[in-house]
């Protein structure tokens, strides 16, 4: 939704004007799946999707939300705040968060929308995190620290949510830079913005089929990885190798799946620090190769795939302007991520839509994705 429709909605809830504009964007992961929570590498890119809040500031402890996208409101006190389940709570969060932080609050009202498709692997939840908190940002007047934020919006989820989720995706939406990937080492937080090659285009194929993710496997997974790392004796798997794995493959008490998980991991990290390397020299043959194995990888050992991821990635990788596809996001549904030739690229959306619906029987939505900037302030008055 453009700011002029959004400043109307807000005056028409609210009965008032707007004050002030910000957004934040959803992200893609172009490689790197799966590690970020186990201290590892990934090259994540925000997107051309985001969520926009129109707010004004209040003098009082009272935040009130209304959605445009769920046509639903919600109202809390900053000061008492209490569990009462759907969308409200990323924002109830992110503000007992920065209370913890010690960060001084005041209230607001706002009209929110979005146009990340929600469930679809491509941080939807992160982005509504991180404009809230640039909300919070105006509303009570805070120096913005993009980094501190993105660490308090991944323990909102986690601690507020209940989803265990990394570093990842709340970093790329709050830091990233246009036409930029994120390449982030989610141990030290230290990251670098990899230009992307020219030439190429980053579609986003959403499967339409969706997974709720405090409810999957998500959360199994990363248990047994933290199993993996305890056999092996380390602190995660970013500290080992595929010939140290490989010793405790038999009769050593280390379960299948841990070890496949492992495997996994720790194969992912490198193909992670190998894209670097392959956008920084734009060998994006190799690039698409790395991303083949990527899907494999987390279709046959971190087993987080479904058949309609399979199905959409096959179809691309099977179009002769395809460099690679792989699944994207946390899997069990959602998306998956295309390197295309940009002057092929009109052409293969389509073949792909019509190749994935003959073989599934569903109707595939796909977006080329420009790298975008983090959150940010778009007006205030």
């Amino acid at each position: 939704m453009d700011l002029k429709n959004l400043s109307l909605s807000f005056e028409s809830h609210f009965n008032a004007e707007a004050q002030a504009f910000v957004r934040a964007p959803g992200r893609v992961n172009l490689i790197g799946e799966h590690t970020d929570y186990n201290g590892g590498f990934v090259l994540p890119m925000a997107i051309d999707r985001e969520i926009r809040i129109a707010l004004r500031p209040r003098d009082d402890g009272i935040v009130r939300l209304f959605s445009l996208d769920f046509e639903a409101e919600s109202a809390f006190e900053i000061a008492s705040l209490t569990r009462t389940g759907g969308w409200a709570e990323y924002a109830k969060g992110i503000t007992a968060q920065l209370l913890q932080a010690g960060v001084a609050l005041k209230g607001f009202d706002a009209t929110l929308s979005g146009d990340i498709p929600v469930g679809a692997g491509l941080s939807s939840s992160a982005a509504l995190e991180l404009a809230l908190a640039r909300a919070f940002c105006v509303a009570s007047s805070f120096n913005w620290d993009a980094l501190q934020m993105a660490k308090l919006a991944q323990q909102a989820e986690n601690e507020w949510v209940g989803v265990q989720c990394g570093i990842m995706d709340q970093m790329a939406s709050a830091v990233c830079q246009a036409n930029r990937a994120l390449f982030l080492d989610c141990r030290s937080l230290e990251f670098q913005h990899i230009l992307l090659p020219k030439g190429i285009s980053v579609v986003v194929m959403d499967t339409t089929t969706r997974r709720g993710l405090a409810d999957s496997a998500y959360n199994e997974r990363r248990s047994e990885c933290e199993e993996a790392a305890r056999w092996l004796g380390v602190s995660s798997l970013r500290d080992t190798n595929v010939k140290n794995l490989n010793k405790w493959k038999a009769g050593c008490g280390l379960s299948e799946s841990a070890f496949k998980r492992a495997r996994h991991v720790i194969t992912e990290n490198q193909r992670a620090l190998s894209a670097v390397k392959a956008l920084k020299t734009e060998n994006v043959n190799y690039l698409g190769e790395l991303f083949n194995a990527s899907h494999a990888s987390l279709r046959d050992d971190f087993e987080v795939s479904n058949d309609a991821l399979n199905h959409i990635v096959e179809c691309a990788q099977a179009h002769s302007a395809c460099y690679g596809a792989r699944m994207t996001g946390a899997g069990f549904g959602g998306c998956a991520v295309a390197l295309v030739e940009e002057e092929k690229v009109e052409a293969f959306a389509q073949s792909v839509s019509e190749a994935y619906c003959q073989k599934s029987g569903l109707a595939a939505a796909l977006y080329v994705c420009r790298a975008s900037a983090g959150a940010s302030l778009l007006h205030q008055e």
